[in-house]
């Protein structure tokens, strides 16, 4: 199957696109689409990838599910369109790394810059009906993402795989840690942010990570 994304990530992950339970995931995100709004917008589904390229990710944070409100989604874990009212995760998120690295909070909720300088925000599922959470997992998604995990752990070196929450963490049992960077931490989320998400200085010792490999670090 011809799926439109990146060049590199199309030849990394073909396999996947050829396999049977893609073609049934294309069909049902299709009628889903076509029965009622879906997020974020058809040609936004891949932004995580045709943002950062296979060879140019350095940093690899693990979401969800995409948010289910008119006009948040943007193909990018966390990340809302400029303009949009930032989520509370997304608030706590800036909370941290002000408090960790410094950095004055930007003036909106859009990680399109981070994605462009080499961090993958992957969603376990790409795809979700509106103002229905969760209601396209268990169709295909997280065995796509899986296996773009399984490839970048395979392929990649010195990596830093962020994971926040047990589900996160659930999905990235699966990474050498040996060859790569994990932190783990607990979610963001206004329910658990306090029960180990602040203070927990990921922004700060993934840049010290990348520095120490020789990598540019990231500007958060």
């Amino acid at each position: 199957m011809k799926v439109k994304i990146d060049p590199s990530w199309e030849q990394e992950l073909q396999a996947e696109f050829d396999a049977p339970y893609f073609k049934t995931l294309t069909d049902f995100v299709r009628e889903e689409y076509r029965q009622g709004p879906c997020f974020p917008p058809g040609n936004e589904i891949f932004n995580a990838f045709n943002l950062c390229p296979f060879d140019k990710v350095k940093v690899v944070i693990i979401g969800q599910d995409p948010y289910h409100g008119e006009g948040q989604a943007e193909g990018l874990c966390f990340s809302v369109k400029e303009g949009v009212k930032l989520p509370p995760s997304l608030v706590n998120i800036f909370n941290e790394i002000e408090a960790d690295t410094g950095r004055q909070q930007p003036t909106h909720g859009s990680l399109r810059r981070w994605a462009e300088q080499g961090v993958l925000l992957l969603n376990a599922t790409l795809t979700v009906r509106a103002h229905q959470a969760a209601s396209h997992q268990n169709h295909g998604w997280e065995t796509f993402t899986d296996a773009v995990i399984a490839r970048l752990n395979a392929s990649r070196e010195h990596l830093v795989f962020i994971l926040w929450g047990a589900s996160a963490q659930k999905k990235g049992r699966v990474i050498d840690r040996e060859r790569h960077l994990v932190l783990c931490s607990a979610h963001p989320s206004p329910l658990s942010a306090y029960h180990g998400f602040f203070g927990n200085h990921h922004f700060s010792r993934c840049n010290d990570y990348l520095i120490a490999h020789g990598i540019i670090p990231i500007n958060w």
